[in-house]
């Protein structure tokens, strides 16, 4: 099983950006607009549209106030699994650290999940720091 594991030290409020990753139906207008155009809640589920085109379906597994943590996953292909999580841990002088972490079957896939995490950790930053 591939594990990518990417982290940047944000500037900004952790109870903002914690607030706008808990909000796991908004990706596209309060966590990063620049790499999600389009979520949709259906129960449980999001459906998560990329700005490159590409597009998931992902269970919200669970939500953790305490930990500041969001875990998913990814339910139909290419995957055979995919599990994700995001965390917001402050660093004491009014910043924090946003930590991704995904671990994913087949292994030929963890390129392509690199390079969009990549993006998406990006624009993470440039969206929380703006706002």
């Amino acid at each position: 099983m591939a594990t990518i594991r990417r982290e940047v030290q944000i500037q900004a409020a952790p109870d903002q950006v914690w607030d706008a990753l808990r909000d796991v139906g908004a990706l596209h207008t309060r966590l990063c607009p620049e790499f999600v155009v389009d979520t949709r809640m259906e129960g449980d589920t999001r459906m998560v549209t990329f700005a490159n085109g590409r597009q998931a379906k992902e269970l919200i597994v669970s939500v953790d106030e305490d930990q500041r943590r969001v875990c998913w996953a990814i339910v139909d292909e290419p995957f055979v699994h995919y599990n994700g999580a995001a965390q917001v841990t402050p660093l004491g002088d009014g910043s924090c650290r946003f930590t991704w972490i995904s671990d994913l079957l087949p292994h030929e896939l963890a390129p392509t999940v690199t390079a969009m995490i990549e993006a998406g950790i990006a624009a993470i930053k440039r969206k929380q720091e703006a706002a």
